[in-house]
């Protein structure tokens, strides 16, 4: 019996008396594959083709999981051109598949990426019910580059191919079994026994043997399947017209219907050499890992603090940011107190929660009977009585600084020793909040972006007397509402990047650049909406708290634009009125407004800036530029400011706050005073 070490990295071999080896992926937790376990791998497979004591190799992956795939840190690294084609060729296609002796994946737990492309090239497949099977690489602006895009839709047919890889969907091993990726289902007690005797009767001539990469059952004719790959092309520029990746992997897949598959092998190779190494697979890695470590915080993650149970949480204040907040917290199963100062606004709290719910069932989301369930978990009072046993209170009042001091005063009355008082402000520093409160170690932010159910980031604010327990309780109830939590100091960071966002597009269309033309080149850039659109979004009153406290802070890097209270006093505030930048109708459907010149002309007037006709010749370029420039500027600023601690948070919340295009990083620095990676333009 010959084995490799059981260490981390590695792959193991047993053969067993009925003449099957199995090789083992031992990587934990979820056997990785890297360039030494890949090795390991091949020389234990080779070792096993040629021993005449095998008749049949298993491959499978320790602790129940096959392989979550190759590691991604190696994604974005020069890679040498003399490595084009040494596995998925050389070994995987001339090697491992073309081998005399079958070879059977025994697949429980991930089977993901490079995972998953192994077992495609065994001549077998057998799976648990609960295994997870795909191809997700273009989530990393890289293509599978082990056969992946070869095998793919000879298993389980072109179209199904397509939706697996363009769309990184996994599938589970019933499923897989439904689309032919998979043979046979197994429990994960008797998974090995059974892909044993698979390969023997395989070896024996009782079940078929066909190599994966030269069927063609399940492939449409060509003409057809030019046809779907065309649409796939349309629909993949329509919905991110700015990538590259997917469209290569679509013409790598299309190479290996027209020419072959092993021509389409050695064009997969090539493509993953240049993919790897380009801007978007950097940047998308970048961002893969900056989403991990936001949780990691500072000074306090390395105390081993463990979250302490939060149920009943309190909001006071229904408005729209309000409402919004206590729907996220019911719709994540807390149960919810929500406060207003009298009947009517609480029955209009209330009722905002009702339809925001009543959206989800007419979308198909959650059923009605769900609805009336989530409900239960509201509460709505207009005093403090039902304050008693809280663990936390969320207040969601305007942007009053005494209002919201008043509360924390009021709250500390009627709310126990254990209860953590959250404020959801966007525009005021959290030290002068809790100035009059005495229990200032409990008090923190939780700053929620407009719409607050929608939205998946959720800033959560300390000071420097914030205790370590309440942040981490604080960003254990952000996890539970599916948010993804980042920590900054005493202020909103990206309310500050917002505001030079917004100044910097009211300045350039006083200048003389068209609104629309503005937004038209931001949305071109790769942002969900343009500023104006977004401004209309969240609304005008949220915009100008945010402006006006930024122009009373920073006076000297500041543009006071009347743009938005010349629109308010016509009574437009944006998309909730009806009219705002763009006019809605009954869908919200936004259209262009000619009146908008108007306020444009009004603004200019009043601050004086005089329209400058050689902007009338920018590029969509230099408009990006000079609206996002002084947003990196900024970024900047927090970050010397210890407001952010990490640079890779900034660009977390730029992309779930603000809607940056997670493809527009870089992982090198663009400026040394950050030390850290910013925003790419």
């Amino acid at each position: 019996m010959g084995s490799t070490s059981r260490a981390k990295g590695t792959t193991f071999l047993e053969v067993g008396k009925d003449g099957v080896a199995i090789i083992t992926i031992h990587n934990p937790p979820v056997n990785l594959l890297s360039v030494d376990v890949m090795l390991s791998f091949k020389e234990n497979c080779e070792q096993a083709l040629q021993r005449d004591d095998v008749k049949a190799i298993v491959i499978s992956g320790s602790s129940g999981k096959f392989s979550g795939g190759f590691d991604v840190t190696a994604f974005g690294r020069k890679v040498e051109r003399g490595n084009v084609g040494y596995f998925s060729i050389d070994f995987f296609t001339d090697t491992f598949e073309a081998a005399r002796k079958p070879l059977v994946a025994a697949i429980d737990g991930p089977a993901l990426g490079g995972g998953l492309e192994i077992a495609l090239a065994c001549h077998a497949r057998i799976s648990t019910s609960s295994a997870r099977l795909g191809l997700p690489e273009l989530r990393y602006g890289i293509l599978p580059g082990w056969g992946g895009t070869q095998r793919l839709p000879r298993l389980v047919g072109l179209r199904q191919a397509l939706d697996m890889m363009l769309m990184s969907k996994l599938v589970n091993g019933d499923q897989a079994q439904g689309l032919g990726l998979v043979d046979a289902i197994a429990t994960a007690e008797d998974l090995i026994d059974t892909a044993r005797c698979w390969a023997l009767d395989m070896s024996k001539g009782r079940k078929p043997w066909v190599a994966s990469l030269y069927r063609t059952d399940k492939l449409e004719p060509l003409a057809e399947a030019r046809l779907m790959l065309k649409f796939a092309r349309h629909q993949v520029q329509k919905r991110t017209p700015n990538l590259t990746h997917p469209l290569v992997c679509i013409g790598v897949i299309e190479e290996g219907l027209v020419s072959g598959p092993r021509v389409g092998l050695w064009k997969e190779s090539e493509a993953l050499l240049e993919l790897r190494q380009s801007i978007t697979c950097k940047s998308l890695v970048h961002f893969f890992f900056a989403q991990r470590v936001t949780s990691k915080i500072p000074g306090i993650s390395y105390l081993g603090l463990v979250p302490k149970e939060v149920k009943r949480i309190g909001v006071v204040g229904g408005g729209l940011m309000g409402s919004g907040i206590a729907t996220t917290l019911i719709l994540s199963n807390f149960q919810v107190v929500l406060k207003e100062a009298n009947y009517k606004s609480l029955a209009a709290g209330i009722d905002r929660i009702k339809a925001s719910l009543q959206s989800r069932v007419d979308k198909g989301t959650i059923s009605q009977k769900k609805v009336a369930e989530i409900l239960f978990l509201l509460e709505g009072v207009i005093d403090y009585r039902r304050f008693g046993d809280l663990d936390m209170v969320i207040e969601a009042v305007t942007e009053n600084i005494s209002e919201k001091q008043h509360i924390f005063v009021e709250l500390e009355k009627y709310c126990p020793q254990h209860c953590i008082f959250v404020s959801s402000t966007s525009t005021i520093n959290l030290n002068r909040i809790s100035e009059k409160a005495n229990s200032q170690n409990r008090i923190a932010g939780a700053h929620f972006f407009s719409l607050a159910h929608d939205m998946p980031l959720m800033e959560i604010v300390r000071t420097e007397r914030t205790s370590p327990q309440v942040t981490v309780d604080l960003v254990n109830v952000g996890r539970k509402l599916k948010k993804t939590p980042v920590i900054v100091y005493s202020v909103s960071a990206m309310t500050r990047i917002f505001s030079f966002y917004y100044q910097g597009a009211s300045l350039l269309a006083e200048l003389g650049v068209d609104v629309y033309r503005i937004d038209r080149a931001v949305t071109k850039f790769g942002l969900p909406m343009g500023p104006f659109r977004m401004m209309d979004l969240v609304g005008f009153e949220d915009a100008i708290a945010a402006s006006f406290q930024f122009i009373e802070n920073f006076p000297e890097r500041s543009y006071k634009s009347m743009l938005i209270p010349l629109m308010q006093e016509d009574n437009r505030a944006g998309e909730a009125s009806g009219r705002g930048f763009y006019v809605y109708d009954n869908n919200r459907r936004a259209t262009h407004d000619p009146d908008i010149s108007k306020y444009v002309d009004k603004a200019r007037n009043i601050s004086g800036v005089t329209a400058r006709l050689e902007l009338l010749k920018l590029s969509d370029q230099d408009i990006v530029e000079m609206i996002l420039f002084p947003v990196v500027n900024e970024a900047c600023r927090l970050l010397k400011e210890g407001i952010v601690v990490k640079a890779s948070d900034l660009d977390v919340a730029a992309v779930m706050g603000m809607g940056f295009p997670v493809y527009r990083f870089a992982c090198l620095c663009v400026d040394v005073s950050c030390n850290s990676a910013i925003l790419y333009i």
